[in-house]
């Protein structure tokens, strides 16, 4: 009685602990999709920066928004649960700041913070677009400028100017902050600072706000512009004692110009009546001022460079026909003499640099001139340069007029080899009066060779020239070399585009096939029996050897034990192939003649006598002649008739079971017998 309790105990206790779990684990709350932020990218950074927002929002499609503190910063749609957002951070004071994201329809939100740094900026003013440049004795202004500090503070501002001589001047300056700790401030230099600020030399000044919290440089310069263009004036400008007499001189290829000049009573040396010369060359000049009573020494002394940069003139040389002509040499000439020599490149542009002026051009093919062309310049411009260059247009197909792509042109003498291109053209630019020797081939293979003597002026010269055609004899065999009839054999080339077809009898196919390599293959009912590679550069004979043709199967079926099953259903089943169904005999074996095999499985499927379904369904590799063993596990053959082998087993085990039952009861009653004769 003990041992039953125990067990009925022990299946209460289970049974109970499983419903408190389940009382217990009601009470939690119910698992769902949150708003969460996945992201921010940066997660710090100064007022303006764009930060990146991953979030995720509990409704579908639902509005959000996003809030930086108590400002709207972004807002919008997720894209089904998905947040993608991107905004500039606000003013806002330096420290942590709440980046709250919302989910407008379930009125779920997340949060992360975003840390705000203290930006310093310096700006000098006018902005000065190059090439024009500031000139001794010009004023600028700095702007100072913070955001991301502290809240209505007044900041100390030590900006220092650094002349090219290293020289330093400083200007200190109260910068109060807003309440989102924001500020600017604007000063003057060299108004603003010491008496002895200038900008009397030439070169780099350095701008510093406290030293290392920005830096900022602007540059003097002696010219107003650091680039001119012919009879463009020369405005130079530099600063002096009052009436000193200096010594102006500007150089540069092969020109020397120079001029004494007094400064004015602000000290002030300024210089505009001289201008490029008409016939300046393109290059770097260099304008130098010294003291002719050396009463002012520079150090760096004044010296500055300007350049004479010309304008973009692009040329495009063509031919006849107005097609782009690379590799001319294109020579340029002023009153003469030469300016530049360029080459023009694949598209046939010669970029150029040139002054204003008159110019001669003259082209070059391979040492010859093809052409001169006068031009203008008045600026930038663009000119087509026509050149006495035959365009010349190979068209290259076969006997049944299929445009042969690939082909290789050999052209003498230029020693150049051109390809055709998917309409079986090229197209080359040759200089005329000139007999030339086209060589056509494929695969290395020579087919044509054409002669064009003295080619013609003009602007296209044609010519076609025609791929042979090769006659191609396909035998196609089986078994002991016999032929296959009505087989299918098609030719494809190995590049592609050429196709040909055709079907054999008493296993041959003759084709006419143009000039090249091929892959030839052979179909029996859309079955690829084989395949070889074919050089057709001559009439060929080619034998095609089809060993899954007509092939004899055998399919033999035994039983469990490996005994033969007769009268079985057979069918063998292919893709692409009509079914073939068969008896087994006697011995079991269903045999199959003049099938097709190949390297694709085939499909044995075995029905026993009066069953629709199948008994066994197995696949082999028919690649050959051969006997394929189908065993069927399930059943074994006992007088002629098949028995599952499950039944056999059982009627074997109730078979031993009562044997052994009657030799038990007969080994019980002996004994009984002999303890009866004992007592």
């Amino acid at each position: 009685m003990a041992k039953p309790l125990f067990k009925k105990i022990e299946f209460s206790t289970i049974i109970l602990l499983v419903l408190t779990f389940t009382v217990m684990t009601s009470f939690f709350p119910k698992a769902k999709a949150e708003t969460e932020v996945i992201s921010i990218a940066p997660s710090s950074g100064n007022v303006g920066t764009t930060v990146q927002l991953i979030a995720n929002i509990s409704t579908e499609n639902g509005e959000y928004t996003v809030k930086f503190d108590e400002l709207d910063v972004a807002s919008g749609n997720a894209v089904e649960y998905e947040v993608n957002a991107t905004f500039n951070v606000p003013d806002a004071l330096s420290g942590n700041h709440t980046i709250l994201v919302t989910d407008v329809t379930a009125g779920e939100n997340d949060t992360r913070t975003f840390e705000v740094l203290t930006s310093y900026s310096l700006e000098v003013l006018p902005e000065v677009e190059p090439p024009a440049q500031l000139q001794e004795g010009d004023g600028i202004q700095i702007l100072l400028n913070i955001t991301g500090g502290e809240e209505n503070k007044q900041y100390i501002a030590n900006v220092t100017v650094q002349a090219p001589n290293n020289a330093s001047y400083t200007r200190l300056l109260d910068m109060p902050t807003s309440a989102v700790g924001s500020g600017n401030e604007t000063i003057t230099y060299p108004n603003d600072f010491s008496a002895d600020a200038n900008t009397s030399l030439t070169g780099e000044y350095k701008i510093f706000f406290n030293t290392t919290l920005a830096t900022e440089t602007f540059f003097i310069g002696l010219t107003n512009s650091t680039e001119y263009h012919r009879f463009q004036p020369v405005d130079v400008k530099a600063v002096y004692k009052p009436n000193e007499n200096v010594t102006l001189t500007i150089v540069g290829q092969e020109l020397h110009h120079s001029a004494n000049l007094t400064a004015d009573a602000a000290g002030t040396v300024r210089y505009t009546n001289w201008t490029i010369p008409s016939n300046a060359s393109i290059g770097t000049y260099t304008v130098s001022i010294t003291s002719v009573s050396t009463i002012t020494k520079k150090e760096p002394p004044d010296i500055q460079n300007f350049t004479v940069p010309g304008f973009a003139a692009n040329i495009t040389t063509r031919n006849l026909a107005g097609r782009q002509l690379p590799d001319v040499v294109v020579q340029v000439f002023e009153e003469g003499k030469s300016v530049v020599n360029s080459t023009s490149d694949s598209e046939g542009l010669v970029s150029l640099m040139l002054e204003l002026g008159n110019y001669t051009c003259k082209a070059y093919l391979r040492d010859k001139k093809v052409g001169e062309l006068w031009i203008n310049v008045t600026g930038i411009g663009l000119w087509d340069f026509e050149c006495s260059i035959t365009g010349l247009k190979i068209l290259v197909l076969d006997e049944a007029e299929n445009l042969i792509p690939e082909a290789q042109l050999y052209l003498t003498p230029e020693n150049q080899t051109f390809i055709t291109d998917i309409n079986g053209t090229a197209m080359i630019s040759l200089l005329p009066n000139v007999t030339y020797t086209i060589n056509a081939s494929r695969y290395g293979m020579l087919f044509n060779t054409t002669i064009i003597p003295q080619l013609p002026i003009i602007d296209w010269f044609n010519i076609t020239i025609v791929c042979p055609t090769i006659t191609l004899q396909v035998n196609v065999t089986y078994a002991g070399n016999l032929p296959i009839n009505n087989a299918a054999v098609k030719i494809q080339e190995i590049m592609g585009g050429l196709y040909y077809e055709a079907n054999t009898a008493d296993g041959l196919a003759t084709l006419e096939c143009t000039f090249g390599k091929y892959r030839a293959k052979v179909y029996v009912e859309g079955i690829k029996l084989n395949e070889t590679s074919v050089e057709l550069f001559q009439n060929r004979n080619v034998s095609i050897y089809c060993k899954y043709y007509g092939l004899n199967v055998s399919i033999r079926v035994v039983d469990y034990f490996g005994q033969s099953i007769p009268n079985v259903n057979v069918t063998l089943k292919r893709e692409g192939l009509p079914q073939y169904s068969g008896l087994t005999g006697s011995n079991g074996v269903a045999t199959f003649n003049n099938i097709i095999g190949g390297k694709e499985n085939t499909q044995i499927t075995v029905y026993l006598a009066g069953q629709t379904q199948p008994c066994a369904v197995r696949t082999s590799l028919v690649d050959e002649s051969k006997t394929i063993e189908v065993r069927i596990e399930k059943y074994v053959v006992l007088a002629g008739f098949s028995v599952k082998t499950s039944y056999l087993v059982t009627v074997i085990i109730i078979l031993a079971t009562v044997i052994l039952i009657l030799l038990m009861e007969i080994y019980r009653t002996r004994r009984v017998k002999t303890q009866k004769g004992s007592s």
